[in-house]
C-alpha cells in the first residue's frame, strides 16, 4: 500500500464516512468496520479537502496548515491510508 505524498492526489475511501464531533471528526469504515477519531478539526479540513484539491500539499495549503506542520500531518494521513480510509485517486488524462 503506498502512502500520501505531497504531490499526489488523495481521498476518503468510498466506504468511509466522517461525522463532525466537537473534538474533530470520527471516521467510520463501513467495510472493514474501523473507527478513528480524527482529533484536530485542522486534520479534519485537510481530509474532507481532499478530494477535491489537486494533491495532498493542496489540501493542505487549503486547510491553512502551516508548512512546519506538514510532517505532522502526512504522518497522519499515512495512518488513515494504512487504515484504508484513505486511497490514492487516479487522474484521469483530458
Amino acid at each position: 500500500m503506498s502512502t500520501p505524498q505531497l504531490d499526489e492526489p488523495w481521498a476518503l475511501a468510498p466506504s468511509v464516512a466522517l461525522r463532525p464531533e466537537p473534538f474533530g471528526a470520527l471516521a467510520y469504515h463501513f467495510g472493514n468496520r474501523k473507527l478513528i477519531f480524527l482529533k484536530r478539526p485542522e486534520l479534519v479540513a485537510v481530509v474532507r479537502g481532499l478530494s477535491c484539491a489537486d494533491d495532498v500539499r493542496s489540501a493542505l495549503v487549503g486547510a491553512g496548515v502551516p508548512e512546519a506542520s506538514w510532517p505532522s500531518y502526512l504522518a497522519a494521513l499515512e495512518g488513515l491510508a494504512e487504515s484504508d480510509m484513505l486511497r490514492r485517486r487516479e487522474v484521469r488524462a483530458a
